[in-house]
């Protein structure tokens, strides 16, 4: 969608967003849209969830759904939040069991890739999850795959174009 053809709120919307291709297809959405952009906003900055297995997740899912689109757009974020190199690599080898994780970091990798591939992980990565992570931190996790799902498919059927990585730029489009 092009901005200067938008309804005010999606104008508005597209405005304070950084200039992704990403933004300009979830646009066409126009009465969801400027919503969508404040969820987005909510789970890049105001989550308990901590922001690195919030990174690891979503570039898991990426890794997964095999979306070059999301993996750069948050490659550089999640090296911001404390992503080491080996870790960036190990999850693009589709190794979570990678030494340079640890054991919470891969419970959080395993319970992602079992809600991509499976929709529902098995009881004992779920008893793992749970014993890790509290409820809230729990659901927000699952409202990131969710979201990152999504994320991937419309980028997927879209046939979007990279943009170059924003890195932290993010955040302060994201809280606006």
């Amino acid at each position: 969608m092009n901005p200067a053809d938008a309804p005010a709120p999606v104008h508005d919307a597209l405005r304070a967003a950084l200039p992704l291709n990403f933004f300009r297809v979830m646009a066409n959405a126009e009465t969801a849209f400027p919503d969508w952009m404040r969820w987005g906003g909510t789970l890049l900055t105001d989550l308990a969830l901590d922001p690195l297995l919030r990174e690891i997740a979503i570039l898991r899912v990426a890794q997964l759904s095999d979306i070059k689109y999301e993996w750069v757009q948050h490659e550089p974020i999640a090296r911001s939040v404390g992503a080491t190199d080996e870790m960036i690599h190990a999850l693009g080898r589709d190794d979570i069991g990678a030494d340079c994780f640890t054991q919470d970091q891969r419970i959080v990798l395993r319970f992602t890739t079992e809600v991509v591939r499976d929709v529902c992980p098995p009881d004992d990565t779920t008893s793992a999850l749970t014993g890790l992570l509290p409820p809230r931190e729990v659901v927000e996790l699952l409202m990131v795959i969710g979201q990152y799902m999504m994320i991937a498919r419309v980028a997927a059927v879209a046939d979007l174009e990279v943009d170059k990585p924003m890195g932290a730029a993010v955040y302060g489009a994201a809280g606006s």
